[in-house]
């Protein structure tokens, strides 16, 4: 895998002034996945506004590792709903609209 793409941990870290640590707990939770390449550790882009959420739970809102683990997968769980609501409402407008022709 190229590390072209890929934020590296440190410079991340440097930049929203966290530990490293930080990183690597979100990772043992099963948060985030580190990549490892050539020694250095990585995010990938995508990750980014997850890993963003996670830092404001836990500084600005003092949310410890669990809480985050939670809430995540409630708001995951909470997005899957959504999807399959839109989906169910789509489908509802489709036949509303064969009954009327």
């Amino acid at each position: 895998m190229n590390s072209k793409n890929l934020i590296q941990i440190k410079q991340f870290c440097l930049y929203h002034e966290i530990e490293n640590t930080f990183i690597t707990e979100l990772n043992n939770y099963g948060l985030i996945e580190i990549i490892v390449l050539e020694e250095d550790e990585y995010l990938q882009p995508e990750q980014l506004p997850t890993v963003e959420k996670m830092i404001r739970m836990h500084f600005d809102l003092k949310i410890n590792f669990e809480g985050i683990d939670a809430i995540y997968h409630l708001l995951n769980r909470i997005e899957v709903l959504q999807q399959n609501l839109n989906a169910a409402q789509n489908k509802l407008r489709l036949f509303e609209q064969h009954e009327t022709e």
